[in-house]
C-alpha cells in the first residue's frame, strides 16, 4: 500500500496510508487508526480488511515513528503536542468529523481529542489503552540506554501480544518496534510517564468503545475506573491475557469495532 507524506510543521512530515474498498458510488465515513508506542501505521495490518471494505481507513505514523520524520532526542514531547499534530491530519484528510481508534498510549491521545475537538469526532475506540501514562518508565528508558531499542522490545514484547501469540508473529512485532529511532525512544520516554487525561473524561460526549483484557498489566477492573467516567462509553472485555489485543487480536477487536459503529447513526 503506497504512502503519502502530510507537512504538520516544519519539523515533522507525517507518513499516511489509505485504504477504501467501499463501493464506488458511496461517499464512506472515514476512520483514523493511531498507533501506539514504538510502532507505526503498519501495526494495523489485520484491522483494514476489516474496516475498509466499509469506511475510508486512515492509518499515520505519529511523530517520531514508522516513516514520520524522527524526533531528536530533546524534543519537548507532550501529549497536546500528539494531539495538536493529529488535529492537523483530520483537518487535512479526514474530510469532516471522523471515527478514532487507538491502541496502548495513543488512547489518552484520541481521548483528549474527543474532549477538546468535539466537532472533528465522531467517536472513539480505545484498545488496550489507559487513561494515565504506563508505570515502570524509568526502567525501560534505562535499559534503552544501555542496550537499544530492539534488546528493549525483545524483553518486553511477550506480555505484551499474550501467551498464545506465535514465536514468529512475536519476532515480527519486535522488528517493528525496533525501528523507533532511539531518539525518539529516549525523548517520549522521559514523559510519558506524566499522561494523565482523566479530567478530560468527562468531556467525551462523542459515542466511546473500550476494548481491553483481563491482563495482569491491565486488568479489566482498573479499565473500568476510567472508563466509568466517558459519558457515553460501551467496555468490551475480550478473554486472552495479553494487554496489546489490538495487536494479539486484530479479528475479534475489529469485528467488535465494527459492531459498535454499526450502532452509529450515519452522518
Amino acid at each position: 500500500m503506497s504512502r503519502h507524506f502530510l507537512d504538520i510543521d516544519p519539523g515533522l512530515r507525517m507518513c499516511y496510508r489509505v485504504a477504501d474498498y467501499t463501493d464506488p458510488w458511496r461517499k464512506p465515513e472515514t476512520v483514523v487508526c493511531v498507533h501506539g508506542f514504538g510502532e507505526s501505521g503498519e501495526a494495523w495490518f489485520g484491522w483494514v480488511p476489516h474496516l475498509a471494505r466499509q469506511y475510508k481507513v486512515i492509518r499515520i505514523d505519529q511523530r517520531g515513528f514508522g516513516d514520520s520524520t524522527p524526533m531528536p532526542d530533546d524534543f519537548p514531547w507532550s501529549l497536546d503536542v500528539l494531539v495538536n499534530d493529529l488535529g492537523q491530519a483530520v483537518r487535512a484528510l479526514g474530510g469532516g468529523p471522523v471515527h478514532l481508534i487507538a491502541a496502548k498510549i495513543a488512547g489518552p491521545v484520541i481521548m483528549r481529542f474527543a474532549a477538546t475537538h468535539p466537532r472533528l469526532t465522531r467517536s472513539i475506540t480505545v484498545v488496550g489503552s489507559m487513561s494515565r501514562g504506563p508505570e515502570g518508565v524509568k526502567e525501560w528508558l534505562q535499559h534503552i540506554e544501555r542496550q537499544g531499542v530492539e534488546s528493549w522490545a525483545r524483553t518486553t514484547m511477550p506480555p505484551r501480544l499474550g501467551s498464545d501469540m506465535l514465536p514468529e508473529a512475536v519476532d515480527w512485532w519486535v522488528k517493528l518496534t525496533s525501528r523507533t529511532p532511539a531518539s525518539t525512544a529516549r525523548g517520549l520516554f522521559r514523559v510519558v510517564s506524566q499522561i494523565d487525561v482523566t479530567a478530560d473524561l468527562p468531556n467525551i460526549h462523542c459515542p466511546a468503545l473500550i476494548i481491553t483484557t483481563d491482563s495482569r498489566r491491565r486488568p479489566v477492573a482498573k479499565t473500568q475506573e476510567w472508563q466509568s467516567l466517558i459519558p457515553h462509553s460501551t467496555l468490551v472485555a475480550l478473554h486472552g491475557d495479553a494487554y496489546h489485543p489490538a495487536a494479539s487480536d486484530p479479528d475479534r477487536c475489529a469485528a467488535a469495532t465494527l459492531e459498535f459503529l454499526a450502532r452509529l447513526p450515519r452522518a
